[in-house]
């Protein structure tokens, strides 16, 4: 199945805990009729990528909130 870009590579300061910030860069994508947010650091080693449930695809603002509890829930464990 081929890839079709929903979002491009987009790059985010997240705000974690106590004023840590981290700086990563994400893409919303499609294969099929399924939707992705896979999720990079600045360095582009991967973070995770995530399956979009169906009420948040092509919305952006739910990329930005998706992005920050990955990050907390992902990698500041």
């Amino acid at each position: 199945m081929s890839q079709a870009t929903i979002q491009d590579w987009t790059v985010a300061a997240v705000s974690l805990r106590f004023d840590n910030k981290q700086d990563v860069r994400y893409r919303v994508y499609r294969e099929g009729n399924r939707h992705f947010q896979e999720i990079r650091d600045i360095d582009d080693r991967p973070i995770h990528t995530l399956e979009l449930p169906d009420g948040m695809k092509l919305d952006t603002t739910s990329y930005e909130v998706l992005l920050r509890y990955v990050l907390l829930d992902v990698v500041a464990a």
